[in-house]
Parts: structure tokens; C-alpha cells; sequence
């Protein structure tokens, strides 16, 4: 089965969680998608009855799906600059949020893959070759993700069975969907990077791989290893007690 793919503007750079998926089915209706659109296209802040107008119905309604798509995170409100038109009170304008995501089922995280790359083209050592670079600049963007997992949950000293539960929390928000398949292995049921996983595999492995390692460095996993496993059907690294 293919992808199912949404791409939408929303305030959320997580992907794949449920405030996106509120806001995705926010826009599962007429008026607020007819008002949303109208709203990116004005390329201004809008006022309620700007929006009412363009959909065709009452100021009144248009507030309340207004406030459904603020509440969302897929627009935000503020108060028109000018002249009050009531004594204390300004209209109430709407206009898109800034940040764009995607929710992708299963998840999908191009943008970390594509920063990867992106870095090691402009931090190319001397002597370094393109795939090694792109290796190390993996591992330290591991490695920083990591140690800000260790300072944020302070897990202490790290046995096999504990440091696989660490990692299994935060590589299911890149979207790897780690399984325990036993106590001392963590299998990678999604690629996050493919459909370019299948097109390079021997790039994008190694990639994986390089980030995986990093994490365990930087999250301090001693005991623990990302290993390939060329052919499996998943992601190709696991994470295994270090051999």
C-alpha cells in the first residue's frame, strides 16, 4: 500500500502527531476550507466579514469556523491596526500561520534528511569525500539529539533494556516505529527517508546508521549498537546489546 499524503500549513513542526491531525480535519469542511483559502490568498490579515463574504454566509458563522481553524493552528487572530470602530474595540483580523509541515502516513521526515545533506555540502572537509561527510554530519546531528534527550529526561546510568526504551521514545517521533522484538533488540519498522531509501539504499543506510550511532553516543548507550542488517524489509539498522 502506498503512502497517504496531506500536506497542509499548521503552526506544529512535529509532523505526524495529533495537533497536525486536528488541523488536517479541521479543513474537513467546506466553509473553513472555502475561508482558509481565501485567507493564504489575501496575502493580508482578513477581517470576519471579509471571510464571510468570500464563502457567502453570516459574520456571526464565519467567526465561529474562524475560531475553529485558530484553535487548529492554522490561522492566527489579532486586532486591525486603524481607527476603533467601537469605543474599546478593534475587528478581529485572521491570517496563516508561518511554518509549514506534513502528515504523512507512514511518517515521513524529508526535512531532516534534506538539513543533513544540505550541511554536509557546506561542511565538507579537506580530504573528505562527499559520503563521509554526509556520514559525520549525521552522526553529530545524532549525537546533539541524544544529549538533549539525556538532559531533558536525566535517565542516569544506562543499562541495555533501559537505553533501547530511551531510544525507542525518540526515534518513534522521527518516524522509525522502533518494535521491541525481544529485550535487547529494537527492530526499525519505517524509513522516515524513503522513497529515497529505495532509490540509494547504500546512502541513505548509512545515514541511519551514522545517526543511530551518534544518538547512543550522545545519550550516553555505551552498551548498546546501531547495526546493519542489508535486506531487511524496514529500516535497515536495528538496534541491538553491543557485540
Amino acid at each position: 500500500m502506498g503512502d497517504i499524503v496531506v500536506y497542509v500549513t499548521v503552526s506544529d513542526p512535529d509532523g505526524f502527531d495529533v495537533p497536525s491531525i486536528a488541523a488536517v480535519a479541521a479543513l474537513d469542511d467546506d466553509l473553513r476550507r472555502g475561508m482558509y483559502a481565501y485567507a493564504r490568498q489575501a496575502r493580508r490579515p482578513v477581517t470576519r466579514d471579509e471571510a464571510a463574504a468570500a464563502v457567502g454566509i453570516s459574520r456571526k458563522l464565519a467567526a465561529f469556523h474562524l475560531d475553529k481553524l485558530v484553535a487548529a493552528g492554522l490561522l492566527r487572530f489579532g486586532f486591525a491596526a486603524g481607527p476603533v470602530v467601537k469605543v474599546g474595540r478593534r475587528p478581529k483580523v485572521y491570517e496563516p500561520v508561518d511554518d509549514a509541515i506534513q502528515v504523512q502516513i507512514p511518517a515521513r521526515r524529508h526535512e531532516v534528511l534534506a538539513g543533513i545533506l544540505a550541511e554536509a555540502v557546506l561542511a565538507e572537509g579537506t580530504g573528505e569525500t562527499a559520503r563521509d561527510a554526509v556520514r559525520r554530519v549525521a552522526g553529530e546531528r545524532g549525537f546533539a539529539a541524544g544529549e538533549e534527550e539525556r538532559a531533558r529526561t536525566r535517565p542516569g546510568r544506562l543499562g541495555v533494556e533501559r537505553a533501547l526504551t530511551v531510544a525507542e521514545g525518540v526515534l518513534r517521533r522521527y518516524g522509525f516505529e522502533p518494535s521491541r522484538d525481544t529485550a535487547t533488540c529494537v527492530r526499525l519498522r519505517n524509513c522516515p527517508f524513503h522513497p529515497l531509501a529505495a532509490e540509494s539504499p547504500e546512502l541513505v543506510c548509512g545515514i541511519n546508521q551514522a545517526f543511530l550511532s551518534g544518538f547512543l553516543a550522545g545519550v550516553r548507550a555505551g552498551n548498546v549498537e546501531a547495526a546493519l542488517v542489508p535486506g531487511a524489509a524496514e529500516c535497515c539498522v536495528e538496534l541491538r546489546q553491543a557485540r
